[in-house]
């Protein structure tokens, strides 16, 4: 069964929902139903790959003894070290070994369960959390909807939904919302998105004219673009639906990403749980580390190569491939000369909120997105190979 794109799955979560249902509008709490909804969901996920089985119910016996031994002594550098290392490792195996098309230690939903994970593992770190119960943590782990796609919910937000017992009224609100976005979810997916993936046919550069060819590559980033966010969007609003209907209020991802302004607009607009948690666990502590040690002249250096070395990590993470490394750098180098222009440059913050300045930053934004998707699903390494070879 593959979430959110088999019939079969849909059958079964129309089920599972009327059940959630059924206790919601009776006032009980949702968490135990929630949680062997979702072992059934993922027995069926994994029903024909024992290989992938195996490998997630590892990393979670991993994650749950990494967790219980950081927490018993947070401030311990070895114990978080050691702990941090062996919840990174499946993610960090099933990257490297795609490169050769080798499968090592990966499963369906490593990357988003890693991440979870981890950020449970730094807000122990923190202090944050001081006690976490093992139900608690499952369940954190493994709700169905947002296992496979995300979005990235926190740890200490999702308990709270998990265990509060709502009116009958509350919950019906829930419930219907969560309805309407799995059938909005449906239709990004299986109409918007599937219409436009029949225009999206790359090619390289022909021997037409210039501007004819120039305008042909522009229609493909622009469609695959568009393809990408309606698929993608799809498959986070039928999550955000599906959460809803279990008492979950999993966090949208996506909000009018390209009516952005700027490329850090963009990215509190664009796929916003992994941006947000990228910016709390990567960004922000890179950016400590580096002025306490002191390896930067100034705090705008410093977050000028934070942004690079976050946005490079964000690209590592879809893949260790030159289109998502390269990815990952050109946003990373947006991002920093972004900080730099509104931070130091007068222009902008003389003209910053005329509205012909908002328009012309708007259509630029745009247009770098653009070339990022490009990037990003390889239309621009075609382009190059089929420059150097013709």
């Amino acid at each position: 069964m593959t979430f959110y794109a088999d019939p079969s799955f849909f059958a079964l979560l129309a089920l599972a929902v009327a059940g959630a249902a059924f206790l919601g509008l009776r006032e009980k709490p949702l968490a135990c139903y929630g949680m062997a909804a979702s072992v059934v969901f993922l027995a069926c996920l994994f029903c024909k790959d024992l290989p992938g089985l195996i490998a997630a119910a590892g990393f979670v016996v991993v994650a749950v003894l990494s967790m219980r031994w950081v927490l018993a002594a947070p401030r311990s550098n070895l114990r978080f070290a050691v702990a941090f290392a062996l919840t990174l490792l499946p993610l960090l195996s099933a990257k490297v070994g795609a490169v050769f098309d080798q499968n090592l230690l990966g499963f369906m939903g490593v990357s988003y369960l890693t991440f979870k994970a981890l950020q449970v593992l730094f807000e122990v770190r923190d202090g944050v959390i001081k006690e976490c119960g093992l139900f608690d943590y499952l369940y954190f782990l493994l709700f169905f909807p947002v296992f496979t796609s995300g979005p990235i919910d926190r740890s200490r937000r999702f308990a709270e939904d998990a265990w509060a017992v709502r009116s009958r009224d509350e919950y019906a609100g829930l419930l219907a919302r969560g309805i309407l976005l799995v059938l909005v979810g449906l239709v990004y997916t299986f109409v918007v998105a599937a219409w436009l993936h029949r225009f999206y046919v790359p090619a390289t550069w022909g021997s037409g004219p210039f501007l004819t060819e120039l305008a042909a590559q522009v229609q493909t980033a622009y469609v695959y673009g568009l393809y990408l966010f309606f698929d993608f969007a799809g498959y986070s609003l039928m999550a955000m639906g599906a959460s809803y209907c279990f008492g979950i209020r999993t966090p949208r991802n996506f909000r009018a990403p390209f009516a952005a302004l700027d490329i850090k607009d963009f990215w509190n607009r664009w796929n916003i749980t992994l941006s947000f948690w990228l910016r709390d666990f990567v960004f922000m502590r890179f950016s400590r580390l580096a002025l306490k040690k002191r390896w930067f002249a100034s705090r705008l250096t410093t977050a000028c190569w934070g942004f690079v070395f976050d946005m490079a990590l964000m690209g590592a993470w879809h893949g260790l491939t030159a289109d998502y490394l390269l990815y990952g750098l050109f946003h990373g180098l947006l991002l920093a000369g972004t900080e730099a222009f509104q931070k130091k440059s007068k222009f902008y913050k003389k003209y910053k909120n005329n509205p012909a300045f908002k328009a012309l930053s708007w259509f630029v934004t745009l247009q770098l997105v653009m070339f990022g998707f490009a990037l990003f699903s390889g239309q621009i390494t075609m382009l190059v190979k089929g420059a150097f070879h013709g």
